[in-house]
């Protein structure tokens, strides 16, 4: 009887370690990152204003729905909760809100620093050449082939990847994705991969950077039609956000 009551309770040890295991492994995923911001936003973003992400307590008057907090609006809150420094490696960036984001996160002082592929610098619409002229620091990557990261690096602890480019045609129009996520884990990889690209594109270093592109970027004529004239034939869908 003796050896059929130790079967049992090895038997009922068993099945209790297993389950000790699996309620710590519960705990652990519920709690033990609670820390870590763990966040997905998709696109396209709702058509809205997103005034009140930049002025909250400012009365817009245009058309579109107010105070919603759209996937444009979320992103653009992650971009604006820059404290210290803020690192954006993107394929391309023509979204009017998004730069002004950026703008804004650059009058507090705070260090910027822009990646952007060089072949697509200068589309229409590119928002890279006032970036440039408000004194933020931007390196062409002139690789051979093309430089198609799309994230960025707030306070080199959150980062916003995914498959949007930080375009209006995304934002508004394509099904995209973007993570959001200050797992040390996943953030490192990317800010060293910043850190090696913006060291491989010094322009005072080895010389691959090269000058920045012409077209759409330096050409205040040609860039003024692309992206300034935009904003105001715009004001009441890509300007507010949409």
């Amino acid at each position: 009887m003796s050896a059929v009551w130790t079967l049992k309770a090895l038997g009922l040890g068993a099945v209790g370690l297993t389950l000790s295991v699996e309620v710590l492994g519960w705990f652990f995923r519920r709690f033990g990152s609670k820390g870590f911001l763990k966040e997905v936003i998709f696109f396209p973003t709702e058509l809205a204003c997103v005034e009140h992400v930049f002025e909250p307590t400012f009365q817009c008057l245009c058309p579109l729905p107010h105070g919603l907090e759209t996937s444009l609006a979320r992103l653009l809150r992650h971009v604006l909760s820059a404290k210290s420094t803020l690192d954006i490696c993107v394929f391309a960036f023509s979204n009017m809100d998004l730069s002004r984001a950026v703008l804004a996160v650059h009058s507090r002082g705070l260090v910027i620093r822009i990646l952007i592929d060089k072949d697509y610098a200068g589309i229409s619409g590119s928002q890279i050449g006032p970036l440039r002229r408000a004194g933020i620091r931007v390196r062409y990557d002139s690789g051979a082939v093309h430089m198609h990261h799309k994230f960025a690096l707030v306070d080199g602890r959150r980062l916003v990847t995914g498959s949007l480019n930080w375009t209006l045609q995304a934002v508004q129009k394509n099904k995209e994705n973007v993570m959001v996520t200050e797992e040390p884990r996943l953030v490192t990889p990317f800010v060293q991969e910043f850190q090696r690209l913006w060291d491989a594109n010094d322009p005072e270093g080895c010389g691959r950077a090269g000058p920045a592109p012409q077209q759409g970027t330096e050409r205040q004529g040609t860039e003024r039609q692309g992206t300034e004239r935009q904003g105001t034939e715009r004001q009441g869908t890509e300007r507010q956000g949409t």
